[in-house]
């Protein structure tokens, strides 16, 4: 599956030195600040060559210090700058949010990851070639169950849904109207409805909605003062933020799409941070502050992840990918209407978030957000 399979999959088929960069084909990049970073030279190309509305990054060095770099604009209309360290919907990084919550159940002796998802929502999934019985917690933050993935048939223009509101057994029905992609443990899919079924497990498990479990597990405890799970019926993102934007087809204009419902996303997507926080989530997860010894390296235990980027592996809700100076960063990115991003954690107290403000619309472009975050931790 190529990116671009991949980003639909996640979506319809579906996270200081300051600087100020024109859009494509408008005005030249302004600079200011450290003019020489290669990182702030790699987000004005995200804005100059790619056509990104605008580009954002915090980089954590080893010693703890953070810059935060800008390019582009926060707001076409306005031509507002982009606010350092500002708010974005995370997207799939929630995914990472939900699966540390599983884990720390686990740890409690609450839930058993090698137990099938039967024995926690007993009776709830069945469906043509899918059973319960048959898929454990593990397949589902693996990404190895099999199941359909419910955003890859939520149907429409993302424009069309935008303001709708849905509840997650409805998104489980879109789901279990279709086949299993496969057997369950034999091969590895990005799937949203994995997720949707973990977030689901935590709700039964601890009788308590899963936003509330990831509030007062992860957010509160890693002291990430940014971060919040929007509440039901919260379609803005607080606080100073670039304005997100998408296309609805090829050729078509860019538009704003920054408020919307986010509940189609729910335990897969939900989540709006900024930069710094989700570097502080990814530090505090790899120093052991989130979850046992024991849990942490069940959540790094990886295994290919054909079809997303070079020399990528999946663990339980953790992507690992090789740097071109040595290692690994640990991380998970995100992919929702209106923003893109990409970044992680390395062991050594590194880490870096890029953000950009549309969703990338050719591999080479995709790839260059990867790119500036190689740049970011090795450079």
């Amino acid at each position: 599956m190529s990116r671009r399979g991949r980003r639909a999959a996640m979506l319809a088929a579906a996270l200081t030195v300051t600087v100020a960069a024109g859009v494509a084909g408008g005005a030249p990049t302004a600079v200011a600040g450290d003019a020489a970073s290669p990182v702030r030279a790699g987000l004005a190309a995200l804005v100059d060559a790619d056509g990104f509305p605008a580009a954002t990054a915090a980089v954590r060095r080893g010693d703890g210090r953070t810059r935060d770099y800008t390019a582009g604009r926060a707001d076409l209309g306005s031509g507002a700058p982009v606010p350092p360290d500002g708010r974005f919907r995370v997207g799939s990084t929630t995914k990472t949010f939900t699966a540390v919550t599983v884990l720390q159940l686990v740890g409690e002796g609450r839930v058993r990851l090698d137990e099938p998802i039967e024995t926690y929502l007993p009776g709830l999934v069945r469906g043509e070639g899918i059973d319960g019985r048959a898929i454990t917690v593990r397949q589902l933050l693996q990404h190895t169950s099999g199941l359909p993935n419910y955003t890859a048939v939520l149907g429409g223009d993302w424009f069309d849904i935008r303001h709708r509101y849905y509840e997650p057994r409805e998104l489980l029905d879109i789901a279990l109207a279709h086949p299993a992609n496969f057997a369950p443990g034999t091969r590895w899919e990005y799937n949203n409805t994995n997720y949707l079924l973990a977030g689901l497990i935590v709700q039964r498990v601890t009788g308590r909605p899963l936003a509330e479990e990831i509030d007062n597990r992860i957010i509160r405890r890693a002291g990430l003062t940014e971060t919040y799970f929007p509440p039901v019926g919260e379609q803005r993102i607080r606080g100073a933020h670039p304005r997100g934007y998408h296309r609805p087809a090829p050729g078509e204009p860019l538009r704003d799409i920054t408020t919307l419902d986010p509940s189609w996303a729910w335990a897969a997507g939900q989540i709006v941070s900024t930069p710094r926080d989700i570097n502080a989530f990814f530090g505090a997860l790899l120093a052991g502050r989130l979850l046992g010894a024991a849990e942490l390296a069940q959540m790094r235990t990886t295994v290919e992840a054909p079809g997303t980027w070079a020399g990528a592996r999946y663990g339980l809700g953790l992507f690992s990918t090789p740097l071109t100076c040595g290692g690994l960063v640990w991380g998970h990115g995100g992919d929702i209407p209106g923003y893109e991003s990409r970044g992680g954690a390395t062991d050594d107290g590194r880490a870096v978030t890029v953000v950009v403000t549309a969703l990338p619309e050719t591999e080479a472009a995709a790839q260059h957000v990867l790119d500036v975050v190689d740049t970011a931790l090795c450079r």
